[in-house]
């Protein structure tokens, strides 16, 4: 069976390390007991074993072996059901930026708090051995735990948003300098697809964490409804930033639009300026280049270099002034 822990503690402690799973209904814990019992990927024989012993509603469980679900609560009877998703990004071979989610589900009730998780790596290990650490603290009981696991699942939102952070202001950096190839505005699209999704997937944990810690919910005491609403509030930075990392994504191309134009004007100027004082030779030059006989001062002993001076002249005046406003 794919049980990463099934623990029972009493007033914090772990008082047995090895529960069996073994498909027979069991007796609540007493007072002051309560059992944690961690699942990774479990099949639908092992999982129908746990219902059975912990007396899981059928569809509660139908929705923790199908992990496409949206975060949500649903209660049953004395048991509350909650889903929430993992999120993390990888990175394809070929390359792309892509946002895996996992889900993990908890059945609490009086006495016992079952995990299910699907597709996230970060294992819950760790935060069990720091919660094992704190016996105040666990020992109030499997809500305090779901909290717990809750939280631990949100901050592992935070290295998410700081990796698109990265990735978008390397592309601010880039497109200041020059227009993104269509490479990169492909990975631009990508992107924002890929946070519209997140928004799509992620944003329900709001709606979950805001009724933990406002709603009259089974198993859920009042006293520690303050632990819920301190996740309600990561949740909301994390969206938070996710509407700013969408928005910037957008301006990132307009940006570039707005500055290739400038780079473009510019150029135009340059252009447009040079074409101009070369035109002021090639139009004297035409006209005293023409076949007649009568072109005034053409029979001068000194004129070509007056006429070479005139073209110095009237260049030297348009580069200045070009120069004066810029274009040069």
């Amino acid at each position: 069976m794919t049980i990463v822990a099934a623990r029972r503690y009493t007033h914090g402690l772990v008082s047995h390390a090895d529960l069996p799973i073994d498909g027979e209904a069991c007796s609540l814990p007493p007072d002051g007991s309560f059992d944690w019992i961690g699942l990774y990927e479990p099949d639908d024989a092992e999982m129908e074993r746990v219902r059975v012993q912990y007396g899981l509603h059928p569809l509660a469980v139908e929705d923790a072996l199908h992990p496409r679900q949206l975060p949500k609560i649903d209660i049953y009877g004395q048991q509350i059901f909650v889903v929430a998703r993992t999120a993390e990004l990888v990175e394809t071979p070929e390359g792309e930026d892509l946002i895996e989610y996992g889900q993990t589900s908890f059945f609490v009730g009086k006495g016992f708090i079952v995990s299910v998780r699907f597709g996230s790596t970060r294992a819950h290990s760790d935060l069990r051995r720091r919660l094992e650490e704190d016996a105040e603290r666990l020992a109030e009981g499997p809500d305090y735990v779901l909290h717990a696991v809750l939280d631990f699942l949100v901050d592992g939102y935070l290295p998410l948003m700081d990796d698109l952070d990265a990735i978008a202001q390397e592309m601010e950096e880039d497109a200041i300098d020059e227009f993104p190839d269509q490479a990169t505005i492909r990975r631009i699209f990508r992107l924002r697809r890929q946070l519209r999704r997140f928004e799509r997937v992620i944003g329900p944990m709001e709606e979950v964490t805001k009724r933990l810690s406002v709603a009259e919910l089974p198993v859920i005491d009042a006293s520690s409804q303050i632990w819920f609403r301190d996740v309600l509030d990561h949740v909301r930075r994390v969206l938070a930033r996710q509407s700013g990392l969408k928005e910037t994504l957008a301006s990132i191309v307009d940006t570039a639009s707005l500055l290739e134009q400038h780079r473009q004007g510019e150029m135009t100027r340059k252009l447009a300026s040079w074409a101009a004082i070369l035109a002021v030779p090639t139009a004297i030059a035409g006209v005293y280049g023409m076949n007649f006989e009568r072109i005034p001062g053409s029979h001068l002993v000194d004129g070509f270099y007056w006429l070479l001076g005139v073209m110095i002249a009237v260049c030297a005046l348009l580069y200045w002034r070009f120069r004066k406003i810029g274009w040069i």
